[in-house]
């Protein structure tokens, strides 16, 4: 290797989470579950024993997977980002779909469904770039195939079908 110059790599690193910090108190540190600390950073860190889930999902791991497929394809169809929101929407629950939206990634080329079960609320917003790309027409259709399944107890299954029925009505962005 005589003769060649070692330049010095250079390494970039892409933010690829974001959160908020917290701070532990010595009265919560004292909750900890066995097997779980805080790290030097504040971070909490567990571990679980062989055999165990070290993550309890509310649904089987076989439909997120189906549900993710769903908004994977949708937005690589349609060229537009598809989301999922599930939970308490609040008081005004269209309000409350507009700020989940906006914490979407690309929320101008978004299209948010919001569910909350416990209110019996579906909302579905979308962005400025979505708009006039056949969201309008196919967003009532996907809230609508939705409800059916969601009467009949089926979850995941509405939540993908909605996904499904309004991407197909978007049509791809011409950029």
């Amino acid at each position: 290797m005589a003769g060649m110059a070692l330049t010095p790599s250079r390494w970039e690193a892409a933010q690829v989470a974001s959160g908020e910090v917290a701070t532990t108190s010595s009265t919560e540190l004292a909750e900890l579950p066995r097997g779980w600390v805080v790290t030097t950073s504040g971070r909490l860190s567990g571990v679980t024993e062989p055999g165990e889930l070290s993550v309890h999902y509310p649904f089987p791991v076989n439909d997120l997977v189906f549900l993710d497929d769903a908004l994977k394809y949708g937005s690589r169809a349609a060229k537009a980002r598809f989301a999922v929101f599930l939970g308490d929407l609040g008081a005004d629950t269209a309000a409350t779909a507009r700020q989940i939206l906006a914490k979407v990634p690309t929320p101008d080329n978004a299209v948010l469904l919001a569910v909350s079960p416990n209110q019996r609320a579906i909302e579905v917003v979308y962005g400025s770039e979505v708009s006039g790309r056949g969201i309008e027409e196919s967003a009532p259709k996907g809230v609508a195939a939705a409800a059916e399944l969601f009467k009949d107890g089926k979850l995941i299954p509405g939540l993908i079908k909605a996904v499904e029925v309004m991407s197909a009505g978007v049509t791809p962005a011409s950029h």
